[in-house]
């Protein structure tokens, strides 16, 4: 299994813009093939950061959905509305 983690700190102004599309990201990802969870956290301590965490069952799966019109979609809208870091864990 694969688990990631975004997180996600919104440029100025642009918080709920992005927590709307990453719910949207968040939605469609549970339905795709592999998927084991998908869901987005709130920072209680930071009003400009969250974090969307999500487990697959593989590479495969984390390549299809990677792939997926709704993936390009709202990732691209979350880059454009602030910034992304990645990590990525392996079991």
């Amino acid at each position: 299994m694969l688990r990631l983690n975004c997180f996600f700190q919104a440029s100025e102004g642009k918080f709920a813009e992005a927590l709307k599309a990453a719910i949207a990201l968040t939605a469609a990802s549970q339905k795709d093939e592999g998927n084991i969870a998908y869901d987005v956290f709130v920072s209680a301590t930071r009003p400009d950061i969250f974090m969307i965490c999500e487990t697959w069952t593989d590479e495969e799966a984390l390549r299809k959905h990677s792939d997926a019109p709704h993936f390009k979609e709202y990732v691209g809208r979350l880059e454009a509305l602030g910034q992304l870091k990645l990590e990525k864990f392996e079991f």
